[in-house]
């Protein structure tokens, strides 16, 4: 986020002048209009829960989670500034997911989430709340990396619980569950 803050695309600009506000702009460069990202490697925002966005930006700004583009992104943001940012992301909507799951995958996935008890924090759609994540929806490329680092470690997370799940995953099931939450329609009631 920190490299296309520096030369924000013109048509991204546009729009968000229109629509997000003023410190939203920057993010909107790398996780698209509304927080719908186009590129898998970059996580969606659209619908994630205001806490949990909120926390996230605490922790890159206090050197908690480290990215090379997050880190200095969210350096200089207030505690308001992150609320903002939060309250602004969490009120958009998730766009339909262009990834489809493997049939293979699906009953799979659901047994994984149930058995590695996502549900429990995730919520039973997989939706998020208050400091947990939406992963119903969320880029497939992101979600395999994301686990991948639980699973060894190098990805931080507030209270340890995501690393001791992803400990237990296989390289097979880290593959399954990507596929399967990615492909997840993302709409709450």
């Amino acid at each position: 986020m920190f490299a296309a803050a520096l030369s924000f695309p013109p048509a991204c600009s546009a729009l968000a002048a229109d629509d997000a506000p003023r410190k939203a702009e920057a993010c909107l460069a790398c996780h698209g209009p509304g927080g719908n990202p186009t590129d898998p490697a970059m996580p969606s925002l659209a619908g994630q829960p205001a806490q949990f966005i909120s926390l996230q930006l605490f922790m890159f700004r206090e050197g908690n989670r480290r990215d090379p583009q997050m880190t200095p992104m969210a350096a200089n943001l207030s505690n308001a500034e992150m609320n903002e940012l939060a309250a602004y992301f969490s009120k958009q909507k998730p766009a339909t997911p262009s990834h489809k799951t493997a049939p293979e995958n699906a009953a799979a996935g659901r047994h994984l989430t149930e058995q590695h008890h996502c549900v429990q924090c995730h919520g039973s759609a997989l939706l998020g709340q208050q400091h947990i994540p939406r992963l119903a929806g969320q880029q497939f490329a992101y979600l395999r990396t994301q686990l991948r680092g639980f699973k060894a470690k190098t990805r931080a997370d507030f209270d340890g619980n995501m690393t001791s799940a992803a400990e237990l995953l296989s390289e097979k099931d880290v593959e399954i569950l990507a596929d399967y939450l990615s492909g997840l329609t993302p709409l709450r009631d």
